[in-house]
């Protein structure tokens, strides 16, 4: 997404961010050999390991790259992300989702295994009741083993109902924590609808100021509670500190003061391409895809603006309490031994491609923002290039943490791209939405291949010259050696959907064409 209007606003105050990266080949054994700066670097990359690096592993849901340091929107005020990456870390460019949807996304990446590998591909599949992903040793799980103190609040894995309960992932940490409570930090209040008709585009598809002061909201909790961890002694152990920040999921609700910070008539909606879909068929010539029921709501409304608005204000929301966690990272004595690792779990779009929402396989959809802190290895302010996946975070901390390497991760440690992000990291990175369908990107291409209902239909964009995709070049003859390079690297093994869990009932799903159904829970 790329605006070209600036605007100057408020300024909310505060600290620090961070967010890691994770380089994921399409397959283990096509993994290029190490360099031999490479190898260098994984020598210095092994000086640090003996500090004993704590851990702080922040998700952010439904967060895309309007982030200031990434530059996906240049009116979107988001301080102290910004200070983080300009002082203390480093950001990856180029980092994407292993799935565009929540929960194969998180599972994927916290069991370090793809969703092809699983089978969990959407919002209804816990990882618990797959086969192939019920007893694999989950990230915390993996540095509860290693000696390490596993902590969390917020939401890390999908959320599921149970028969039992609320499955939220507390099994896979040491300590778990709802702070302020069940009722607390939900004063959200009850908006009107932007328009008639908000059922079709998802019930969630609403906007305006909570009633709560910050301090009472969800996020701000969250955060508060993570800053006081910091003040514990954990017994000589390393922590590892999961925080999961609600917002900017749906619905867009938020204290005003963040509402303010954006005056609507200074907002430059995103360009729409009303005609972006028209070059993305099948094999029978017919179109894949449509505008999506909240696109077609925000149109009919003329709300394109009020929305994305709201987006903006709800991160940075976010991006205020965060401050309260950095600030209280930098005053304590975990300062100088603590590795960040902020990302968001897939993208969204904000009217590009004529769609609200994730879901798909396109870059908006794909690229997540990733901020990465390793104290003494990062260089601060460096914006990345390297090709990496949230599927790689797996690897890459067990390496930096100094921990044996887990055997069953099929992601790719990046450490090396750390200490020198000018290597060439380019390996096709997989990115998978539902069964069959996955997506790569080189760094310069995107290839998506769609071999469940739509037969083998193709997409295929060259970002160096179309980096939002609106010239679908997959049936010109000169891109077929480009898309037969990328076919090497599709999974050998689709595992087939896991058992969906059906108490999950809350589910927002709206239809495609042809039937299709779009999760976006």
């Amino acid at each position: 997404m790329k605006h070209t209007c600036r605007f100057l606003g408020l300024l909310l105050l505060a600290p620090l961010a961070v967010i890691c990266n994770a380089a994921e080949t399409a397959r283990p054994t096509q993994q290029p050999k190490l360099s031999a700066p490479a190898k260098a670097d994984l020598q210095a990359v092994a000086q640090y390991q003996s500090k004993g690096f704590n851990v702080l592993f922040i998700a952010i849901d439904d967060l895309n790259d309007w982030v200031g340091c990434l530059g996906g929107n240049p009116q979107v005020l988001t301080p102290n992300m910004d200070r983080l990456a300009k002082q203390q870390a480093m950001v990856m460019n180029k980092a994407y989702a292993p799935s565009t949807v929540c929960c194969p996304s998180r599972s994927a990446l916290l069991t370090g295994k793809r969703a092809a590998s699983t089978g969990v591909y959407g919002n209804r599949q816990n990882l618990k009741n797959a086969p192939k992903a019920k007893d694999v040793v989950t990230l915390p799980e993996y540095f509860g083993k290693h000696g390490y103190h596993t902590l969390s609040a917020g939401k890390i894995f999908h959320k599921h109902a149970t028969a039992a309960g609320m499955d939220e992932g507390q099994w896979a940490f040491q300590q778990f924590a709802n702070p302020g409570g069940a009722n607390k930090g939900m004063l959200w209040e009850e908006t009107p609808p932007p328009a008639e008709g908000v059922k079709a585009g998802g019930a969630d598809f609403t906007w305006g100021a909570c009633k709560a002061p910050v301090e009472e909201t969800k996020d701000y909790l969250a955060c508060k509670w993570a800053a006081d961890q910091l003040q514990r002694d954990f017994a000589g152990k390393p922590f590892f500190l999961a925080l999961g920040i609600s917002k900017p999921h749906l619905p867009w609700q938020v204290p005003q003061q963040f509402f303010d910070l954006y005056p609507l008539d200074k907002i430059k909606p995103v360009e729409i391409v009303r005609d972006d879909l028209d070059d993305i068929v099948d094999k029978d010539g017919k179109k894949l895809f449509r505008p999506d029921p909240r696109f077609l709501l925000a149109d009919k409304a003329k709300m394109h603006k009020e929305a994305q608005r709201a987006y903006l204000a709800n991160i940075s929301y976010v991006d205020y309490c965060l401050g309260v966690l950095f600030d209280a990272l930098a005053k304590s004595k975990y300062a100088d031994n603590t590795i960040i690792m902020l990302w968001g779990d897939h993208g969204w779009h904000l009217s590009e491609k004529m769609k609200y929402g994730k879901t798909d396989l396109w870059e908006e959809s794909s690229r997540v923002p990733f901020i990465v802190r390793v104290p003494g290895l990062t260089p601060p302010g460096f914006k990345c290039d390297g090709v990496v996946n949230l599927l790689d975070m797996y690897p890459t901390l067990v390496e930096l943490c100094g921990l044996p390497p887990n055997a069953e991760n099929e992601g790719r440690s990046f450490a090396p791209l750390l200490k020198n992000p000018k290597l060439e990291w380019n390996v096709p990175t997989l990115t998978t939405y539902q069964y069959k369908n996955h997506s790569f990107t080189d760094g310069r291409y995107r290839y998506t291949w769609y071999g469940g209902k739509a037969d083998g239909a193709e997409e295929l964009y060259d970002h160096s010259v179309d980096p939002l995709e609106h010239k679908n070049l997959a049936a010109n003859p000169e891109s077929q050696e480009i898309i037969a390079r990328f076919k090497k690297h599709l999974p050998t093994h689709d595992e087939p959907d896991s058992p969906r869990n059906e108490l999950f009932g809350a589910e927002k799903r709206a239809m495609r064409k042809g039937g299709k159904p779009m999760e976006d829970e």
